[in-house]
C-alpha cells in the first residue's frame, strides 16, 4: 500500500495532537527554559524573551497549518494597524515601563519607607510560593483593570482599539492603546513591584504567562480541554471579542482564569466556543475602529470621545 494512503491520516492525527497539547507544551517549554537558565545563572530576561518569540513564531505557522477560520488569515486592512501598534508597544512603551517603573518604585520607597519591609518577607519563603503568590496578585490587578476598561466609558474608548479588529489572529495580541497598556501595568504589575517581589519571580510569571498570551489571539484551532479551566486560552478569548456584550463581558483574565471563576465572569462552551461575530459592540459605532492607528490615538481628544 503506498505511503500516500497513510499521509492524510497521519496529518489529521498530528493536528489533533497539536490541538490538544500545543498550549500546555508551550507553557512547559517556556517554564523549562526559564528554570534551566535560573539554575545556570544565565540571563533570565533573554531566556523568557526567546521562549516567547519561539511561541509567537509557532503560532504564526500553526495559523496556516490548522486555522480556526480560514477567512481570518486574510487581511482586511488591519495588519498595518497591528504592526504599528506592536512597534509602538515594543519599541517605546515597554522600554519606558522597563526603566521607568523601577525608578518610580525607588521614589515611592523614599516617600514610604515602610514599603521596603516587604522585600525581606518575599525572600523568607520558597521560590515556588513566591511565584504562586505573585501570579495571583498580578492576575488580580490585571483582571480588574481589564474589567474596568469594559465598564467605564472613558476606559472603554481606550480599550476599543483592542476590540476593533473583526478577526482574531496572532498579531491582535499587540493591538493596544498605549494608555490602556500603561494602566494595565500600573494596576497589575507596579503594586507587586512596590511590595518587593524579586525580579526572578516577576520573570517566572512572564515565563508562564507569555506563551499563553502569544497564543491567546491566534487563529489556531486549539482544543485545550482541561487547560481552559486554568489558562485564558484562545478558545475562551474568542467569547471576549464577541460583538454581543453579554458574551464579551467575560473572560477578563490575563493569562489565567482564576479570578474569572471567583467573580463569575468565566465563560466556556466545551462543544463550541464560536461567537457569531468578532469586533466592537453596536453601541460603539462612534469609535473609528477601521481608521489608522494614529487616527484612533487622536480620537481620544475629539468631541466624540468616550461615548462609545
Amino acid at each position: 500500500m503506498p505511503l500516500s494512503h497513510f499521509a492524510p491520516k497521519g496529518a489529521l492525527a498530528l493536528k489533533a495532537l497539536l490541538a490538544r497539547a500545543a498550549l500546555v507544551l508551550a507553557v512547559l517549554f517556556s517554564l523549562g527554559v526559564f528554570l534551566v537558565a535560573r539554575e545556570a545563572g544565565l540571563n533570565l530576561e533573554v531566556a523568557v524573551l526567546a521562549a516567547a518569540v519561539m511561541t509567537l513564531l509557532a503560532a504564526l505557522v500553526l495559523e496556516r497549518y490548522m486555522p480556526f477560520r480560514q477567512s481570518w488569515n486574510r487581511s482586511t486592512g488591519d495588519t498595518g494597524i497591528d504592526l504599528t501598534s506592536a512597534a509602538a508597544l515594543l519599541g517605546v512603551v515597554e522600554p519606558l515601563l522597563k526603566y521607568g517603573a523601577p525608578l518610580a518604585v525607588v521614589y515611592l520607597y523614599g516617600l514610604l519607607p515602610v514599603l521596603e519591609a516587604g522585600r525581606e518577607a518575599w525572600t523568607a519563603v520558597p521560590f515556588v510560593v513566591q511565584l504562586v503568590a505573585a501570579t495571583a496578585m498580578i492576575e488580580f490587578g490585571r483582571y480588574w483593570s481589564h474589567r474596568l476598561h469594559h465598564t467605564h466609558e472613558a476606559l472603554w474608548w481606550l480599550h476599543a482599539m483592542h476590540h476593533s479588529s473583526e478577526r482574531l489572529y496572532t498579531l491582535n495580541n499587540f493591538r493596544f492603546h498605549p494608555l490602556n497598556y500603561v494602566i494595565n501595568f500600573g494596576i497589575g504589575v507596579l503594586p507587586v513591584m512596590l511590595l518587593g517581589v524579586p525580579a526572578d519571580v516577576l520573570l517566572g510569571y512572564l515565563a508562564i504567562s507569555q506563551p499563553v498570551l502569544m497564543l491567546q489571539h491566534a487563529n489556531v484551532d486549539l482544543r485545550s480541554g482541561w487547560a481552559n479551566y486554568l489558562f485564558s486560552t484562545n478558545e475562551l478569548h474568542r467569547w471576549h471579542h464577541s460583538t454581543v456584550m453579554s458574551e464579551a463581558n467575560n473572560n477578563y483574565g490575563n493569562a489565567f482564569v482564576l479570578w474569572d471563576m471567583v467573580f463569575g465572569t468565566f465563560k466556556y462552551e466545551p462543544q463550541a466556543n464560536e461567537p457569531q461575530r468578532i469586533g466592537l459592540f453596536s453601541s460603539s459605532s462612534g469609535y473609528p475602529g477601521t481608521s489608522s492607528y494614529l487616527h484612533q490615538l487622536r480620537s481620544l481628544f475629539t468631541p466624540a470621545c468616550c461615548r462609545a
